[in-house]
């Protein structure tokens, strides 16, 4: 595998708005086009079947470089709370069933934490990203944030389950983040800023033919 002929542009394997926001405000400082999955016609599905939020970004980045012909970006991440065993976990998008909304997952969270007092509640975002080529893997990263549940939303900055998940060292949850913090401080946040740095200096090698 060979990381040849630097791209231009750089496929982000997410049709989510809020996810494609999040990445490329920090990876501005790259000098690449970063580019959505919606702007290169009907991309194949993948099935997300890993164990891992690292296979699972690992089998998407794969599946979309072959696809594309670029390199591309594919992160999977999600929700931990201790009390239910570590679910939602890998199945957080769609926790309350297949093509299930913010909605309905916080709702299904929130009955599901029924009766558990706070100290009990506690959670944590994860996620794992990894850069790959058409002829494999480049890069990788991971990243984590500690917090707790809540049945009370707060908070209108973020997506997904951020309105139930408080942080008690920042004393708000993570929608109620403004976006420059929540860059800064979040799961993806952290995965993707350690994932920056490998991928320029895979820009700044050498070209191979």
């Amino acid at each position: 595998m060979t990381a040849a002929r630097h791209p231009q542009r750089i496929l982000v394997a997410t049709t989510n708005p809020g996810k494609f926001r999040e990445i490329v405000a920090i990876f501005g400082p790259l000098p690449v086009q970063l580019v959505g999955l919606d702007e290169l016609g009907q991309p194949p599905p993948v099935v997300e079947d890993g164990a891992t939020f690292a296979a699972n970004a690992a089998k998407k980045a794969l599946h979309y470089a072959a696809w594309s012909k670029l390199w591309t970006l594919a992160e999977d991440s999600g929700l931990e709370v201790n009390a239910l065993d570590r679910a939602p976990g890998v199945y957080s998008a769609r926790y309350a069933g297949p093509d299930s909304t913010d909605a309905a997952n916080n709702a299904k969270l929130v009955a599901a934490l029924t009766g558990v007092p706070d100290h009990q509640r506690s959670a944590r975002f994860r996620c794992a990203a990894v850069l790959a080529a058409p002829d494999g893997i480049l890069a990788r990263a991971e990243g984590t944030i500690e917090g707790r549940i809540i049945d009370q939303p707060r908070g209108r900055n973020g997506f997904g389950y951020d309105p139930h998940f408080f942080v008690p060292e920042l004393a708000c949850t993570t929608a109620e983040l403004s976006p420059h913090d929540k860059n800064r401080l979040s799961h993806r946040g952290q995965a993707l800023r350690a994932l920056l740095p490998q991928i320029q200096r895979l820009l700044q090698t050498p070209q191979t033919t």
